[in-house]
Formats: C-alpha cells, structure tokens, sequence
C-alpha cells in the first residue's frame, strides 16, 4: 500500500506544535502568581472622652457704647481728637468757648464775697443786740430781728456758695471729656458750631472694644435635647467656669483668644425660637471690630466613652444612610451599617453600629469590595506603602 508522505509529514508536525502549546500553558500557569491582598488603611475603634462643641452664628458687639453730649450751650472753639482712634476716660474731646462761663463764675464769687460781708454784719449786729436786751437798750422784738437775719445771711451765703460752684462746673463742662475709654468714631461737630446743652445729637460715639462681646443664639430645641441628654447621663455637665468660647472668623480663621460664657437670656424669641448667649472676649490687638459675623464654638458637655472615627471612613449607601467597612478576623472586609451623631474637627461621633475594638477601613476603598480579603495596616502604616519612592537625580557627565 502505498503512504502519502506529504499528510505524514503535516501530521507530524501538528502534533509536534500541540505538544509545544501544551509545555508553555503549563509552564505560564506554574509561573503565574497569587495575587497578594491589598493593603488598607486602618484605625482600631476605641472608647474616649468626646467634648461635644456646638458651632453657631453670632455677631459681635461692643461691651459700652457711650455717646458724648454737650452739658452746656456754647459755640465749639476747638476739636481735641482724631476720628477713629483710641481714647481714655476724661481725655478733652471738644472745647466750647468758656469765657461766657468765665464771667458767669467772677459774678457768683463776687454775689459770695458780698453774701459773706453781710453775714459778718448781721453777726455782729446779733450780738450788740443781745447784750443791749439785758440792759433793755432794745427791745426783744429787735432783738429777735437781729438774730433772724443772723440766718438768712447764712443761707444767703450758702446759695452764693451753690452759684460759684454751679459757674466753675459750667466752666469746666465747657471742655467736653470723654466718658469712657474706647475708639470714638466720627465727629459730628465742628469748629464754630452751636451746640446745644441736652441736644438730642451727640458730638461722638465712643465703643468700648477690649474686651468685647460675642452674641449668638441657639435653639430653644437643641437646648431641650442638652438637657435631656444631661438627665439621662449621656453628657456630664461641663463646670461653669470651665467652659470654653472660641471664636472663627468670617473667613475661617480661629480667633486667636479664648472666651468666657456669660449668660443665656431666659426667654425665647417668639418669631425665630432662639434663645440669646453671650460671650466675653479679651481683644487687645481691636481685631473684633462690633458688627462683624463670626462663628461661636461652644462647649456644651462630654460624652465620657464616646466613639469616634475619621470622616473619610463614613460610605453613603443608596438610601442614603451610611456605612463604614470593618475588618472581620478572618481580614474580609464587610459593610456595617452605623448611625452617626455630630461632626466636629474632622471626626463623626458614632452614635450605634461600632463597639471597642472594631477595625475600621480609613484608606484604600478603591482597591477592594465587600468580602474581599485585605492586609489591615495602620493608618500611618498605610500612608508608608503607599509613599512613592525618592527619583533618584543622576547627573550629566
């Protein structure tokens, strides 16, 4: 019988490349790794002290406002101060022509030193009249007159006394001082201006700014709820003289200084339900200037065994509710559903859902899914895997 050589050699050599195919697809499956489990950014959940710190809007205000007024008429001659600076108690602010109370004051002194002549004569008199009565030179009757303008040249004198120092205390308001220390703002009188004593417009207003004051409200509910919470046992009170105030400005930055609670108004506002707090403020370098928006920071009490997590760790969920994914023993990640509380400096209170010692993912979301199996590591453990490596800079030669 006769072979056809050519289908020989074609079989041959397909089953020549068969078994080539077959040694490679063993080999690459016997050199293809295990894929490693990521690693995860970490924070193991424990319980701690937790100061629950309240955020809310305020205003600032001057501790006291006084405005300067004229005590007596006259036209202003001179004005002592410059606009918008720093003045003290008693410093002279405006000056108003004295001299009409200048004349005013030689006149009452003259009216004294004749009131105190003619005492002197009615004493005198008095007194020749009563050895004169003895010897019944004069009558009683006269007697008696003598001693009665005795009395009404004092009280005479005394009225004049009353006129002098009615006139030297006109002249002294002639020169309008400043009532408190504080920064005076603009003048609204000038040089040859008439003014007026009791005027309703005032000179100037000055405002007291170191310290100052911090106004802000809080809810008549969130109150009901502190008070609640105290009740219960789920907040320690904070002792009034520990608590603490701290301002943020208007563009973020922490005011610097800290602050005092002084009191909580003990009505509600009938159209916004608020209630109004103040705080006191040191304000040395006048950086709080009365009018300005700044956010209040108060501590309202403190949960002894709270627990917390970083923010980054929160996964909203479809319905909205949220969830953090926590490392089993076995190292799969799983999904726990947690209900949260307040947020403050970066950190969600975590109010039911996690217990001590939970291992909570912060890092590295992206690298696995629910029931993977992960590589925990701490947070700073973490951020060192995954810390690119220094680029080495070789120099031209």
């Amino acid at each position: 019988m006769r072979i056809d050589r050519s289908s020989t050699l074609a079989s041959v050599w397909l089953l020549g490349l068969g078994l080539v195919l077959s040694a490679c697809n063993e080999d690459a499956s016997a050199e293809a790794p295990k894929s490693a489990p990521p690693d995860v950014g970490i924070v193991t959940v424990k319980a701690e002290p937790f100061s629950l710190v309240r955020e809310l809007p305020g205003r600032v205000a001057s501790t006291r406002v006084a405005d300067v007024r004229p005590r007596v008429s006259g036209i202003v001659t001179k004005r002592l101060f410059e606009q918008g600076s720093d003045v003290k108690e008693g410093d002279p602010l405006y000056q108003i022509d004295p001299k009409p109370f200048e004349v005013e004051l030689q006149a009452s002194e003259a009216a004294l030193e004749r009131a105190k002549a003619s005492l002197d004569l009615a004493v005198q008199q008095a007194t020749r009249s009563a050895a004169m009565v003895k010897s019944q030179a004069v009558s009683t009757a006269q007697h008696e007159i003598a001693v009665a303008t005795v009395a009404q040249s004092k009280a005479d004198l005394a009225a004049r006394e009353a006129d002098v120092a009615r006139a030297r205390l006109n002249l002294e308001y002639a020169t309008v001082r400043a009532p408190i220390s504080g920064r005076i703002g603009a003048a609204r009188a000038t040089e040859g201006a008439l003014v007026v004593q009791n005027d309703a417009t005032n000179l100037a207003t000055i405002q007291q700014l170191d310290p100052i004051y911090a106004d802000f409200t809080q809810s008549v509910a969130e109150l009901s709820r502190l008070r609640r919470a105290f009740e219960t046992g789920d907040l320690e009170r904070i002792a009034p003289d520990a608590v603490k105030v701290r301002l943020v400005l208007d563009d973020g930055t922490p005011y610097a200084h800290t602050g005092k609670l002084l009191f909580s108004e003990a009505r509600v506002d009938a159209t916004s339900g608020q209630v109004t707090l103040r705080g006191q403020f040191p304000n040395p370098n006048r950086e709080l200037l009365p009018g300005m928006y700044v956010r209040v920071l108060i501590d309202q009490g403190v949960d002894s065994d709270a627990i917390t997590i970083p923010e980054q760790a929160v996964q909203r969920n479809g319905g909205g509710g949220s969830e953090v994914f926590v490392i089993k023993d076995d190292n799969r990640a799983a999904l726990q559903t947690v209900r949260l509380g307040a947020a403050q400096d970066g950190r969600w209170l975590v109010v039911e859902g996690l217990k001590p010692g939970d291992r909570v993912v912060i890092d590295g979301f992206q690298k696995f899914a629910a029931g993977d199996s992960v590589k925990p590591r701490s947070a700073v453990q973490a951020a060192e895997v995954e810390k690119p490596p220094a680029t080495q800079i070789v120099g031209s030669r």
